[in-house]
């Protein structure tokens, strides 16, 4: 402990203190708290510290006292030559971890820790304890391991041992082996010395492999790193080297063996050399060459090198192939002779190729041929007139040989197509259509033949020419399948129209071309036979509004009978031949104030504009009282003229009617015109307003079929309202056969006021029920209704043109349609009943099944009528 005395105390004046002054000068040392091993504070006695503690960790904290109680701070030191691994803080004593620990470069720390209350200072020196963690991971030495096993070792020997360290303690630092690939391989290692072994029933073979790569995996035996748990392993490559040994026959290479002799090979000349090596690679041992058979003395072989030579000329050959059987002897180091092997070697005598293909006709070589045949032959045909044969005078393999065809394809083919040595040629057809004089009067082809299997490929060709001969194979063809033409009706008998062209692509008599027409519509038409020029009949008269076209057929037909048809379309151009036409020459028309009239003329010419149709009037007297529109023939009176009146001023004798001379004109080239003479009587419309029946007449004046139309509709739709009225009455009479309703009403209304009310309508309900519904006939000739007794009747309309007769079918009642000239009302008490003249007025005009539903109703009501008096 080193005190070191606090400058600022006081002293004497003289130099001298005090015993009083020395005591309360007196000051203690501070010192820290030794809290034991296991303590986080204190003066670090027997602190420990795990080796992967992270750098910046707190690691431990400095904890002393003053015994006067003065602060104290705190330092740290370490020797010289030894690191700085942690930092103190002076105040607070917090220890830090600034350099990373090695437990395996330095498993102790030591370091001087003080304390100091600012007069005195306290220190100590303490050892720090750096405890393991599994940081470190096996690692191999010795390496590389490089072995050489030879190939006959037997199985579970050990060949090779590995060895790894662990500079961890404990079960991190133990050490076990295993392989990467045990299932693949065929060694195994103890996983405690790391000894390899050949494994059981395993063996090398060096002719197989020549070395076997081993992967061995060093582990520890785990532990604690950073709080968690690793295994660090380890790996190391073995090569295992084969050894050869002396196992193996020896080995023919490049086998099978073939050897040529050709045609001009010398005698000596090597043919070809077999090549044999002993089959352990390793350490091989020398090898001789012999020949055991099939030689015959043509054939020799050299016993170092292999090399086989003939030994006669090719000339004297007599076999085409000869098989020999080369035997390979090991000889050993000691100079005696080992394993031995056999092959076979084939050496065929080979003609050279020096002769191509030669084509050969009748009188020696050829390269031409040519033949004269009709268009068309039948397909499959050979042509006979061909006398070919091709020769190739080498033999073997060199005298074979392709033939084909070379030109238009697929028209004929040649066989055979593969010839050895000489065949005969024989051409087919193959596609009759394709052979026509027509597109080509010569085919010219050649004929190639090439070799197949020589490296030459020595070819020749000869030309083959035919002459196509024609037949009559075509049909006459028209240039179109249609024909069309236009002529004027008014064309004289005789008059061309068109011409048509059939072409025969055949020559002569064949190419020649005679023409018909037939049809329905040819009676006014001629053709020519040879030219194909149509004309008209010399007689024809030709009218487009009857016919405007004429459809026929035209035949082209050759000499023996081959046609062909086209259709000719022939339509007549409208010539302006006829007059406009009205229907009558003189006409009367009734104008309404207001309402033109039209006048119609028709042009029976076909076509327009020879049909179209102008109007114009061409007189009037007096002028300027009537316009027309000269497309429709519509006739208006001017605009100026509004009123009668003002037509009473115009016409001389005031009798509003006129007579106007109207001009119809038609639009062809010259035109043609006609008149006729309209009358038109002029009525106002105020005068068919007071009588609508006269204005209905006057309108259907010009058409009394509309008249009669109207009045039949009208008849019909009374006879409809008088049937359903009539049924109706009936089904609500049959649902009941009580008059319910009158008995409730009796009950209901007790006072005697409405009871006399109620006795005169019983007796009027007494009175027979079909005598309340009368049918009353019309007075002739009238078509007011008779309700009313007064009120004054309408005025009355003309009556209606009668309508026109149309002739019944023979065997056949005319069929009429049934009318009532009358009206429904009821009975009045003073008028006598029409029930008797009514009921056979309905009779007379109407239906059995009318008749019958009055007849019933009737029935129906007398009866209810019998049973309300039975009530009462």
């Amino acid at each position: 402990m080193v005190r070191v005395p606090d400058k600022s105390s006081p002293v004497r004046a003289h130099g001298r203190r005090s015993p009083r002054d020395l005591v309360a000068q007196a000051n203690f040392a501070p010192h820290f708290f030794d809290n034991g091993a296991g303590s986080t504070n204190g003066n670090m006695a027997l602190f420990s510290l795990p080796e992967d503690t992270p750098v910046g960790s707190h690691v431990y904290t400095l904890n002393g006292t003053d015994p006067e109680g003065d602060p104290v701070s705190y330092h740290i030191s370490f020797n010289p030559s030894a690191r700085s691994v942690f930092s103190v803080d002076p105040n607070l004593g917090n220890i830090t971890l600034i350099e990373e620990l090695d437990r395996e470069r330095e498993d102790e720390i030591e370091v001087i820790i003080s304390i100091s209350d600012g007069l005195n200072l306290v220190a100590e020196k303490v050892t720090i304890l750096v405890t393991d963690a599994n940081d470190e991971a096996p690692r191999f030495i010795q390496e590389p391991y490089v072995v050489q096993v030879p190939e006959d070792t037997p199985s579970g020997t050990s060949i090779a041992r590995v060895r790894a360290v662990d500079r961890d303690t404990g079960s991190a630092g133990s050490v076990t082996y295993f392989l990467k690939n045990p299932h693949s391989s065929k060694f195994s290692v103890d996983h405690h010395s790391g000894v390899l072994r050949l494994q059981a029933g395993a063996t090398l073979d060096y002719e197989k492999a020549r070395a076997h790569f081993i992967t061995v995996v060093a582990k520890d035996g785990g532990g604690k790193l950073r709080g968690a748990d690793v295994v660090l392993s380890a790996t190391t490559m073995v090569t295992v080297n084969v050894e050869d040994v002396q196992d193996m026959a020896p080995v023919f290479v490049g086998t099978p063996y073939y050897g040529y002799v050709y045609e001009d090979t010398l005698p000596g000349s090597e043919v070809l050399t077999v090549v044999a090596m002993d089959g352990d690679r390793g350490k091989p041992n020398r090898v001789l060459y012999s020949l055991v058979n099939g030689s015959d003395g043509t054939f020799e072989i050299n016993e170092t090198s292999g090399a086989i030579s003939v030994m006669q000329s090719p000339s004297q050959l007599r076999r085409e192939v000869y098989e020999l059987h080369v035997q390979v002897t090991e000889v050993s180091s000691a100079g005696t002779p080992a394993a031995q092997a056999m092959v076979p070697v084939t050496i065929r005598i080979v003609d050279l190729n020096n002769h191509p293909p030669t084509f050969y006709g009748e009188s020696g070589p050829q390269n031409r041929f040519e033949l004269s045949m009709y268009e068309h032959p039948p397909q499959g045909e050979i042509l006979r007139g061909l006398k070919i044969t091709v020769n190739d005078s080498d033999q073997g393999a060199n005298a074979k040989f392709n033939l084909r065809l070379v030109g238009p394809g697929g028209i004929f083919r040649v066989v055979p197509q593969t010839v050895l040595n000489e065949a005969q040629v024989t051409i087919i057809v193959e596609n009759s259509a394709a052979i026509d004089f027509e597109k080509s009067k010569v085919l010219t082809f050649k004929l190639l033949a090439i070799e197949v299997n020589t490296p030459e490929k020595f070819s020749s060709t000869a030309d083959v020419v035919i002459q196509l001969l024609d037949t009559n194979d075509n049909v006459p063809k028209f240039t179109s399948h249609y024909y069309v033409a236009r002529i004027p009706e008014n064309a004289p008998g005789g008059s061309n129209v068109l011409a048509v062209t059939a072409m025969d692509p055949d020559t002569g008599p064949w190419g020649e071309v005679k023409y018909s027409i037939y049809g329905s519509g040819a009676d006014l038409f001629l053709i020519h036979p040879s030219s194909g020029i149509i004309y008209t009949q010399p007689w024809a008269s030709l009218d487009a509004e009857a016919t405007a076209r004429y459809n026929f057929y035209v035949k082209a037909e050759d000499m023996e009978g081959r046609y062909s048809l086209a259709e000719v379309f022939i339509t007549l151009l409208d010539v302006n031949d006829h007059y406009p036409q009205f229907e009558e020459s003189v006409q009367e028309k009734t104008m309404v104030l207001g309402t033109p009239v039209k006048i119609e003329a028709t042009d029976q010419d076909a076509e327009e504009p020879n049909n179209l149709v102008d109007y114009s009037i061409t007189h009037a007297e007096p002028a300027n009282v009537f316009d027309i529109n000269a497309h429709t023939g519509e006739i208006w009176l001017k605009n100026s003229i509004r009123s009668l009146d003002a037509l009473h001023n115009i016409t001389p004798n005031g009798d509003l009617t006129w007579s106007l001379e109207v001009q119809a004109k038609d639009h062809g080239s010259p035109s043609f015109s006609t008149t006729a003479l309209l009358k038109i009587d002029i009525v106002d419309t105020e005068m068919l307003s007071r009588s609508p029946m006269a204005a209905f007449l006057m309108q259907t004046k010009d058409n009394p079929m509309k008249a009669v139309g109207v009045l039949a509709g009208i008849m019909a739709v009374i006879v409809a309202i008088t049937v359903l009225i009539s049924t109706a009455t009936f089904w609500r009479n049959k649902k009941s056969n009580k008059v319910q309703p009158v008995r409730r009403v009796l009950r209901k209304r007790p006072s005697p006021a409405p009871r006399s009310i109620r006795i005169q309508w019983l007796k009027f309900r007494r009175t027979k029920a079909t005598d309340k519904f009368v049918l009353k006939e019309a007075p002739p000739n009238e078509n007011c209704n008779n309700n009313s007794r007064g009120s004054t009747p309408p005025p009355q309309a003309p009556a209606p043109p009668p309508p026109p007769s149309a002739a019944p079918s023979v065997g056949q009642a005319p069929w009429t349609v049934p009318t009532v000239s009358g009206s429904l009302a009821p009975q009045q008490p003073q008028q006598p009943s029409p029930k008797p003249r009514a009921v056979a007025k309905r009779k007379a005009v109407g239906s059995p099944v009318q008749s019958a539903l009055v007849s019933e109703l009737r029935q129906k009501f007398e009866k209810k009528n019998v049973q309300s008096k039975a009530y009462f």
